[in-house]
């Protein structure tokens, strides 16, 4: 398999571990900056450059899209698709995971748990969009925040309220979600893969903090996952169309609630937590998916 890795610094950990990942199996791998690859579109067809040399025959590209590069990131995968080169995460998904509005909406169609979430755009409404979410704490999230940025917690209405109409001011775009008092500040990192959940570690927010993001100060130790928390990161994934995904969960008295889907899930933290060779369940399911397809080509032929 002749496979390519969309990541702006190949020294990063997760890029270093699925390159090692797809050596050890045999595969051929480059890392490509998405910044430096630049697209011809045309109505006779694709083709894309990387420091003036042509990119083509990849079986497979692995997105690893930070959030700063979404629309340049999801523009050159998209050209990879539209030349027939398979991707675990396609363009699309990724940027429904990228919208946390978007990604909780899609989610709760589907009658997937998630906490209370509320938004609105008018500083008129927002007391009764408060009145709507219930009392504080309140949980209030940057719509394309990550890594545990811009997500403040507001234990008091006019505090609430106060944060709203200075983001507001920003001309930001936020959420505002209830906070989960019994999960007292852990959640559940669970691993997807290809339908699976090949990996989970549990995560615990630093005292005096309510996030668990490793980047925040969080602790991690490897789990496993209930049979329900499986099925509920599972079908968050499927429903958002990405076949690698990190799924958040919180466990509330109500069940498993999903916080976030990350489209590009860090290696590092789960590797270590869980032991679990995770990128190379990555590029194995990679190898299968194409093995599959080429066997399905062959048999329409």
């Amino acid at each position: 398999m002749k496979l390519a890795i969309l990541s702006r610094n190949s020294k990063l950990y997760s890029t270093r571990r699925l390159v090692e990942a797809a050596r050890e199996h045999g595969h051929s791998v480059r890392v490509l900056d998405p910044l430096r690859c630049y697209m011809r579109i045309a109505s006779d067809g694709f083709s894309m450059r990387y420091k003036g040399k042509p990119i083509a025959g990849y079986h497979a590209v692995i997105p690893r899209i930070g959030a700063s590069i979404t629309r340049y990131g999801s523009a050159v995968l998209r050209q990879f698709e539209l030349m027939d080169t398979f991707t675990p995460n396609s363009s699309d998904a990724i940027l429904r995971a990228r919208d946390k509005l978007r990604c909780h909406q899609l989610l709760a169609a589907e009658r997937i748990g998630l906490p209370t979430t509320v938004f609105g755009d008018n500083p008129d409404d927002t007391h009764d969009l408060l009145s709507m979410l219930g009392a504080p704490p309140h949980v209030i999230k940057l719509n394309e925040g990550t890594q545990g940025a811009g997500v403040m917690l507001t234990e008091k209405l006019s505090a609430s309220q106060g944060v709203i109409e200075a983001l507001r001011g920003l001309y930001a775009n936020f959420l505002v979600q209830e906070y989960i008092e019994e999960a007292r500040g852990a959640d559940l990192r669970c691993f997807v893969v290809g339908g699976r959940v090949v990996a989970a570690m549990k995560r615990q927010a630093p005292k005096g903090d309510f996030r668990s993001n490793l980047h925040r100060g969080g602790t991690a130790k490897g789990v496993r996952a209930s049979v329900e928390e499986e099925d509920v990161a599972i079908r968050a994934a499927r429903v958002l169309g990405l076949g690698v995904a990190g799924v958040d969960l919180i466990r509330s008295r109500r069940g498993p609630l999903v916080l976030e889907v990350n489209a590009s899930p860090g290696l590092e933290g789960i590797e270590e937590a869980s032991g679990v060779d995770v990128a190379g369940e990555v590029v194995g399911y990679l190898a299968e998916r194409i093995r599959r397809r080429a066997q399905k080509r062959a048999a329409s032929r």
